[in-house]
């Protein structure tokens, strides 16, 4: 595996172990499910065995007559607990409040019906099995249906979210290339699956809640919220998160009811989902269709988009939901320069699990379509994929610049990407091979070549930051950003370091706990280097500033740093696939890849984090897929029915970091945890159609496992 990186300060980079990996290592994480507290009760949910029933009735007393049991709470318990606030990112966005746990209703499989409350998860367990509901079946509502349901009037046509973009005017003759894909949904599937502890202090009148997410401060605003207190009174911690994706930004139903259970039976209270409840009620990811057409003139130049969008929402929406909606519409035409585009996208809901934000949330999304149709368009010219590229991305010196859509786009070299990764790959030698090839008719195996080229925002808002300088000439860090095992700790304390002048070693940073540190965002969208390490950066000097004008040790600065612009990522994928005619088995013989994630604090982890975000954009390429059946069963609802990547699945990689510095930040830092989710699935779409376009194979779709493969070739006749 080659990488080529460029480090923050061009030194030698101490102390890449911090005291946090060094915790870890020795196996004393602070995982939820190492919390040692006393007098600790466990919890378990009974879930809805139907997508869309009546309840007419529940008993609950066998369960609560059972050994060991706190308390068997119902539907009516819960009354008058709200779903939690949802991020108004779009104009117009109005969406009517709906209760956490309907008392008349279930609207998904898996979703909290009760909650059982025992001395131990056994007897939890065992009485659960004892709740007793009568359903009246009623049909579901599908995801991307069009009929409207009587369940959600209060939306019209059945649509909770729009988006559009309109760009000059669409061209009056035939387009030159369409595409449609579907993305089926996925799940975010994190080592440590969702998990909540909560511990009610009567005497105080707080709440103590250890929560597996990615967004501390939101989670203490909406338990707050739902309890009726103060965000004063809640504080929640989040010390080592095993992993989240998108899947743990928002607050669920299971973390509210845990909480008021928790103020009514005044025991701490534990829950460990398991993967299986992760699969069922935690939020999945992309579940989108998307549709293209693309103008290009004879001599390659491209004229003008037109993207129709659908996005299915399942039946609550996280507080992120319409951010893959947003980000696609805004992204497209993502880093081509043209005049004319329009882009329309809507939400559905659906019986079914709630689909949120996922690694790219709408980057990847953009990014298949685009990267598509420019294949498509280019075979429909006669043109070069790669050369019809290179003609129509901005140019280094265009950039950055603000699109006619007010979209800003960040500094970055895209001819530069496109050209090293060609380099690399050694392109015109195997467009070459690939050709010599397609001239024997027996070969077992039919070669593709794609290219994903991509641009991502990463991030927008602001994020806070306190810093503290020590009497013994230490630094305390305390900031509203958090990890989940990204190395959050080490790439602040390096920026720090360098900063200040002094050795890493002597900087202590804390995250993730409300009552620590300082109210902030979070991590999420790619944000925490460009956006929560500016933070850092500028309350180092700020901090300098008041040593220099006499403040005396110990002394503090606090700052919440709100960003101008949007940092944007950019990068190139080229791969090359071989399909087994016989199986549709393939294999990715070269896969090279360059990324621009501009100034590099740390290289090691940013490594890490592109190589990471890799292996998920192969699972969702090629064999990631959650699957409901007609009346709203999910049918993998285990690790034995949904397929992750294994180490054995991975290619060999060539990585070299290409670097732009920012115009967005003074690091000159862009976002790099999402990008090989972004790149990677267009590319694999494109070389997966470029290998059977021969055959006559016109429409592909994810994944690109070896069944729906062969099933295309057979479809034309070819196997």
């Amino acid at each position: 595996m080659a990488s080529n990186s460029h480090s923050l300060s061009g030194r030698q980079q101490p102390d890449l172990l911090r005291s946090e990996d060094a915790r870890l290592l020795r196996g004393q994480g602070g995982f939820v499910a190492n919390q040692a507290v006393p007098g600790l009760a466990h919890a378990v949910f009974v879930r809805s065995p139907y997508a869309h029933a009546r309840i007419s009735e529940v008993q609950l007393l066998d369960a609560q007559a059972q050994p060991g049991v706190l308390a068997v709470l119902g539907p009516a318990d819960f009354a008058g607990l709200q779903q939690p606030r949802v991020n108004g990112l779009l104009p117009g966005m109005h969406l009517p409040q709906a209760e956490l746990v309907p008392t008349d209703r279930v609207l998904a499989v898996g979703a909290p019906v009760a909650l059982v409350l025992a001395e131990t998860l056994h007897e939890a367990q065992a009485a659960a099995e004892l709740v007793w509901i009568d359903y009246q079946d009623l049909s579901p509502t599908a995801d991307f249906a069009t009929g409207a349901d009587a369940l959600y009037a209060a939306v019209p046509g059945n649509r909770a979210l729009h988006s559009e973009v309109k760009v000059g005017a669409l061209p009056p003759g035939a387009c030159t290339a369409e595409a449609a894909v579907e993305l089926p949904r996925v799940a975010a599937s994190p080592l440590e699956p969702r998990a909540a502890l909560m511990q009610w202090n009567e005497a105080q009148q707080s709440l103590k809640a250890h929560l597996s997410t990615q967004t501390p401060s939101r989670a203490r605003e909406d338990i707050a919220l739902a309890l009726g207190l103060s965000p004063e009174q809640v504080q929640v911690i989040a010390t080592d998160v095993g992993g989240a994706f998108g899947g743990k930004a928002s607050v669920f139903a299971e973390d509210l009811m845990l909480a008021l259970a928790a103020r009514r039976v005044q025991r701490p209270l534990r829950w460990l989902a398991s993967r299986g409840e992760d699969l069922l009620a935690g939020t999945h990811g992309r579940a989108s269709r998307l549709q293209g057409r693309l103008w290009v003139d004879p001599q390659g130049q491209m004229q003008a988009l037109d993207a129709q969008l659908q996005f299915a929402l399942g039946h609550w929406l996280p507080f992120s939901a319409a951010a893959p909606l947003r980000n696609t519409c805004r992204i497209l035409p993502g880093p081509y320069r043209m005049d004319n585009w329009q882009v329309q996208g809507e939400g559905r809901l659906s019986h079914a699990a709630a689909v949120g934000i996922y690694r790219g949330a709408g980057r990847p999304e953009a990014c298949i379509l685009m990267e598509r149709l420019v294949d498509a368009a280019a075979h429909e010219r006669g043109i070069d994929p790669l050369a019809l590229r290179l003609a129509n991305v901005w140019s280094a010196a265009e950039l950055p610049r603000r699109l006619a859509s007010e979209v800003w786009l960040d500094r970055c070299d895209l001819p530069a990407l496109l050209q090293r990764a060609a380099c690399l790959f050694d392109y015109e030698a195997r467009r070459a091979a690939q050709q010599a090839s397609r001239s024997k008719p027996d070969d077992e195996f039919l070669t593709g070549i794609g290219i994903g080229l991509y641009v991502e925002p990463c991030g927008q808002g602001g994020e806070s930051a306190r810093l503290t300088a020590l009497a013994d000439g230490r630094y305390l860090l305390a900031t509203g950003a958090t990890a989940q095992g990204q190395g959050r700790e080490t790439a602040y304390a390096l920026i720090l370091a360098q900063a200040l002048g002094c050795p890493t070693h002597h900087i202590e940073v804390r995250h993730g706990d409300t009552a620590l540190c300082p109210p902030g965002i979070g991590a999420l969208a790619s944000r925490s280097t460009a956006i929560g390490g500016s933070a850092v950066l500028k309350a180092a000097q700020a901090l300098q500033q008041r040593l220099q004008d006499g403040a005396a040790l110990p002394c503090t600065v606090e700052l919440f740093h709100q960003t101008a612009e949007e940092a944007w990522a950019s990068g190139c994928v080229m791969v090359e696939m071989k399909i087994e005619r016989a199986t549709g088995i393939s294999k990715l013989t070269e896969l090279v890849w360059v990324d621009d994630a501009g100034v590099l604090v740390s290289p090691e982890m940013v490594h890490g984090q592109l190589i990471g975000g890799l292996a998920q954009g192969l699972g969702q390429a090629l064999m990631e897929r959650l699957v409901y059946d007609d009346n709203g069963q999910l049918l993998t609802g285990s690790l034995m029915d949904y397929a992750l990547p294994r180490a054995e699945d991975m290619p060999t990689v060539t990585l070299e970091s290409l670097p732009t510095r920012s115009a967005a930040n003074e690091l000159g830092a862009k976002g790099v945890g999402e990008a090989g989710c972004i790149g990677l699935p267009a590319a694999l779409l494109n070389a997966a159609h470029d290998a059977l376009r021969p055959l006559g194979v016109q429409q592909l779709d994810f994944p690109l496992s070896a069944a729906n493969l062969w099933r295309a070739m057979r479809q034309v006749g070819a196997v």
